[in-house]
């Protein structure tokens, strides 16, 4: 561009002094100028793409790892959940054991009691059987 613009003013100069100055001369580096400025805006837009793709790479980076570090504190929570909800399953599956062992000694215990109360009324109904053969074998009558 530097050229160019020394190129530019030579030739203005020469124009000034020179009657038979030919302006094609100034036109063609009319050109080379039009030439040379899309050459710095397209190595311009070039740079400004560079530099995007990489801004855009950083951002992409930025939020992968935003990213991993979240899905990392969700399965932290998920890991402390899921121990959480196995002590708390393991402690009802305790209580609902020892109920069970609980409900089998009482109904052992009812039988048990059954049984006696059973055998106690089995007994009770000998004994007056055998009162009432006794009496009426010794022709007594019972007071009741």
């Amino acid at each position: 561009m530097e050229a160019l613009l020394s190129q530019f003013t030579f030739l203005s100069d020469q124009a000034l002094r020179d009657k038979n100055f030919d302006p094609s001369a100034m036109e063609d580096l009319m050109k080379l100028f039009e030439l040379e400025s899309y050459k710095a805006w397209a190595a311009m837009e070039l740079e400004h793409e560079e530099q995007a793709e990489i801004t855009m790479q950083e951002a992409e980076d930025y939020l992968d790892s935003v990213m991993e570090t979240a899905m990392d504190e969700f399965r932290r929570f998920e890991e402390e959940m899921e121990c959480d909800s196995k002590k708390e399953l393991d402690g009802l599956e305790d209580g609902a054991e020892k109920a069970r062992k609980m409900g089998n000694l009482m109904e052992k215990g009812a039988t048990i009691a059954s049984k006696l109360y059973t055998e106690a009324a089995m007994n009770s109904a000998t004994t007056s059987m055998k009162s009432a053969f006794k009496g009426l074998s010794t022709n007594k009558v019972h007071p009741s």
